[in-house]
């Protein structure tokens, strides 16, 4: 049964008494005192951090070498851990016959330029019609862009990945789906995340926290930032500041997993069809750590 009473937006006082027990209680979760400090503590130690010009590459680094690469506040890619996963072993075929049922939520419409909007759009379907939807080369849902299966905890899939013990908490596995061309625009993070390549190939687009103030940043909430420069298709008349931001490449491959610290943007791109899958820290940066 529906309520039958309207909904109205909250006042402005409200809003802000929500987003402050919001980030109260993210801080507490990370276990620092103020989401506000840990962000500018971050861009500080990035600023004293060496400048890199590519992603460095480990070999299945065990836990304690993983945590001293990672207090670098450096991304780096780790090889010979995510390929021994039984999800690897999984053919799209046997994902469609296996697990056409799981209900997905697809990004649709423009979701580039609505990607941190609360109410961007979104389409509820099964697996398989998500599948067979990406397929088809073309959408009436998505015009410009296909469909993109983003963000969503299938735990079903997660039971098939054995992920490696290098942060003390983690949030729930994120899974990502879809052809080439799907895309999550330029962003950051304010938690460590390691990013598991599973089927295709992508292109990552990264860049240090401190070079916010070349970004053009927009709030979407206080861990999460958007941008709106493009650093596929610079435009440098429009965002100029973007021409100092030192911004790094790396493709990643099916295997590769890709730690991402904290504050850095990233923008992601399929270049094949992929399944991709994530985990965020939840605890005190590595970067941070003494």
């Amino acid at each position: 049964m529906t309520d039958p009473r309207p909904t109205l937006p909250p006042l402005p006082e409200d809003s802000a008494v929500l987003r402050a027990a919001r980030e109260k209680k993210a801080a507490q979760i990370r276990g620092v005192a103020s989401i506000h400090d840990m962000r500018e503590a971050i861009k500080q130690a990035s600023r004293i951090a060496p400048a890199i010009s590519h992603v460095a590459r480990l070999n299945k680094p065990g836990a304690a070498v993983f945590r001293a690469r990672a207090g670098e506040g450096l991304p780096f890619l780790i090889e010979g851990v995510v390929n021994k996963w039984p999800l690897c072993g999984l053919t799209p075929q046997q994902l469609r016959e296996q697990y056409g049922h799981l209900h997905v939520r697809a990004r649709v419409g423009d979701y580039v330029n609505t990607a941190f909007a609360p109410d961007r759009a979104m389409h509820d379907m099964s697996m398989v019609e998500y599948l067979e939807l990406s397929s088809s080369g073309a959408s009436n849902l998505t015009p410009n862009l296909p469909p993109y299966v983003g963000n969503l905890e299938l735990r079903e899939l997660n039971h098939l990945c054995h992920w490696p013990t290098y942060f003390n908490k983690m949030g729930p596995a994120r899974f990502w789906i879809g052809p080439a061309r799907t895309v999550t625009p330029l962003h950051c993070d304010y938690d460590d995340n390691i990013f598991a390549q599973i089927w295709g190939t992508k292109r990552i687009f990264l860049a240090p926290p401190h070079h916010d103030e070349f970004l053009y940043p927009r709030e979407a909430n206080a861990l999460l930032f958007g941008s709106p420069f493009d650093p596929e298709a610079p435009d440098y008349e429009q965002f100029p500041l973007a021409r100092h931001a030192n911004i790094i490449e790396c493709i990643v491959q099916p295997g590769d997993m890709l730690y991402v610290p904290a504050g850095w943007y990233h923008q992601v791109r399929a270049q094949t069809f992929s399944l991709s899958a994530n985990r965020w820290a939840r605890g005190v940066p590595f970067a941070l750590q003494p």
